[in-house]
C-alpha cells in the first residue's frame, strides 16, 4: 500500500498496534487501521482503498485473535461514531454496529422491552453479534435482527433483510464484501422491573463463572451438538494448562486468559493444544469460534 495514502486523514493511522483493540491485549500491527468517525467518512475511506486489500472488521475486539505479525491490510473499527441508538416509529431499535451489546441490553431495561436481555453478556459490539450470530443463554442475536444496514467496498450502502443471509449457530454468510453498518430489532414490551431483574440475574451468573477480570476473548471454541466445550476441556484435565503467559482460565474452561505479557503465539499454541487434546481424550474435534487473522512473527 502507498505510504503516502490516507495522510490526510485523521482517522486513519498506519502500523497500529493491534494489542490495543484486541480484548485479549496481543497482536501485531495493522498496515492501516481506520476508526471512522462518522458515515461519511467511512464511505470516503473504503472508496479510496484498493479493491485488492484484504480488510478486516473490527468492533471492540473480541473473539478475535491477530498474530504477533500483524494484519497486512486495513482494518475499519466501528466504535463511537457507529454506537448511535434510536426508536423506530414501530417500536422497535435501530442500532448503530459500534454500540457494545451491553449498553444495547441496558437501552432495553430501561424502556422496559424484552428478549434483548441476553445481549448483556456479549461482550462485543452488535456489528460483531451480527457478523457471527452471537449468542449467550439461550439467546441469539439474529432471532431479533429485522433488517440491516451495510455498506459494500465501494462506499455504497445496503439495507438487507434476514432472509438474505445464511444464519445458524455462531455463523452468518450473506452478500459479500459488505461489512454491517446497523441493524432493526424487535423485541416485546414488558414492565422495566422483570426485564432489569432478567439482565441484573445474567450479570451476576456472568461474574461468578467468567474471568472477567482478566484480558480474554470470550468463548474460544463453539459448543458441539449435545455438548458444551467447557465441559469436554475440564474433563480431558486442561482446566489451568498454561502455555507462555497464555492459560486455559480455572475459572471457566472455554476461556483462554492473558495473564499479563502473553504473546498471540502463546494463545494460539493453547488453542491447537486444547483442540488436539480434547479430541484425544474424547473424539470430539472442537471448532474454534475465535477467528484468527494476521501472520505470525
Amino acid at each position: 500500500m502507498n505510504a503516502a495514502a490516507y495522510a490526510d486523514r485523521p482517522a486513519v493511522r498506519r502500523h497500529e498496534p493491534m494489542a490495543r483493540h484486541t480484548s485479549w491485549r496481543v497482536g501485531g500491527p495493522a498496515d492501516v487501521y481506520c476508526e471512522p468517525h462518522d458515515l461519511p467518512e467511512l464511505q470516503a475511506f473504503l472508496a479510496e482503498l484498493p479493491a485488492d486489500v484484504p480488510l478486516l472488521w473490527i468492533g471492540l475486539g473480541s473473539n478475535l485473535l491477530v498474530r504477533d505479525g500483524g494484519f497486512r491490510g486495513a482494518v475499519v473499527c466501528l466504535g463511537k461514531g457507529f454506537a448511535q441508538i434510536e426508536t423506530l416509529p414501530d417500536g422497535g431499535l435501530r442500532a448503530g454496529a459500534g454500540l457494545p451489546c451491553a449498553r444495547l441490553a441496558q437501552h432495553c431495561g430501561r424502556a422496559g422491552l424484552a428478549g434483548g436481555e441476553f445481549l448483556a453478556g456479549i461482550p462485543g459490539t452488535v456489528g460483531g453479534a451480527l457478523a457471527m450470530n452471537a449468542g449467550a443463554h439461550g439467546g441469539e442475536t439474529w432471532q431479533r435482527v429485522t433488517a440491516v444496514q451495510t455498506i459494500d467496498r465501494a462506499g455504497t450502502l445496503h439495507r438487507r433483510l434476514p432472509e438474505a443471509y445464511r444464519i445458524a449457530y455462531r455463523s452468518v454468510s450473506g452478500p459479500p464484501g459488505e461489512g454491517f453498518v446497523a441493524a432493526e430489532f424487535a423485541f416485546e414490551a414488558a414492565p422495566v422491573e422483570q426485564v432489569q431483574a432478567a439482565i441484573h440475574a445474567l450479570l451476576r451468573r456472568r461474574a461468578a463463572t467468567q474471568p472477567l477480570r482478566l484480558a480474554n476473548a470470550g468463548s474460544v471454541f463453539r459448543n458441539p451438538p449435545g455438548d458444551f466445550a467447557a465441559r469436554l476441556i475440564e474433563a480431558a484435565g486442561l482446566k489451568g494448562l498454561t502455555c507462555g503467559r497464555a492459560q486455559v482460565s480455572e475459572l471457566h474452561a472455554n476461556f483462554i486468559v492473558n495473564l499479563g505479557g502473553a504473546c498471540a503465539a502463546d494463545i494460539e499454541t493453547l488453542i491447537d493444544t486444547v483442540q488436539a487434546r480434547v479430541e484425544a481424550a474424547s473424539g470430539v474435534h472442537l471448532e474454534p469460534e475465535v477467528r484468527r487473522v494476521g501472520e505470525a512473527s
